[in-house]
């Protein structure tokens, strides 16, 4: 028969540092599922008097008249240039009034259906680019000293030039 040696000092050490390294382990799992337990709800219903004053002093009442933001009327002028162009375009049969009409939004929505876009929103901004009544620049600060000429053909730029241009580009000639 064998006879049984007491344990070495390294096991002893290595055993109770698993042991202290296994508490710790427990202690923090334990604390990390107690801790939901201990947080507070994300809401409370208000018990304090605070509600009620706000309550009191019309505060919910101010927030349905809100006031409106942006544009609420399309002005008579666009109106009239918006008619002109879907009378060019053969969507609207009447006289321009300048009045933003059921005639007029009809002819708006059928205009914007027959390009394949959405018909709620009227009038829609690529509808009136497609109608030619885009922005107008002509008053704007640098207008006049501006040109909307195409850029030059590439062949016009020097050999140099094209070169530095297609370096800074990461492209190989």
């Amino acid at each position: 028969m064998r006879e049984r040696l007491p344990p070495s000092p390294c096991f002893i050490e290595v055993t109770s540092v698993l042991s202290i390294r296994a508490s710790l382990a427990i202690v923090l799992v334990s604390a990390l599922a107690a801790f939901p337990a201990l947080a507070s709800p994300a809401h409370r219903a208000s018990t304090g008097s605070h509600a009620h004053n706000l309550h009191r002093s019309g505060y919910r009442n101010a927030s349905r008249s809100r006031r409106l933001h942006g544009q609420q009327a399309i002005e008579p002028a666009r109106v009239t240039e918006i008619q002109q162009a879907l009378i060019r375009e053969h969507y609207l049969t009447t006289e321009a009034n300048g009045k933003w009409d059921s005639t007029t939004v009809a002819a708006m929505q059928k205009y914007q259906a027959d390009q394949g876009w959405q018909t709620k929103l009227t009038p829609d901004s690529r509808a009136l680019l497609k109608l030619g009544l885009g922005p107008d620049y002509s008053n704007a600060i640098n207008a006049k000293d501006s040109s909307f000429a195409p850029p030059p053909p590439a062949s016009t730029i020097p050999p140099a030039v094209a070169e530095g241009f297609a370096e800074a580009a990461g492209v190989s000639r």
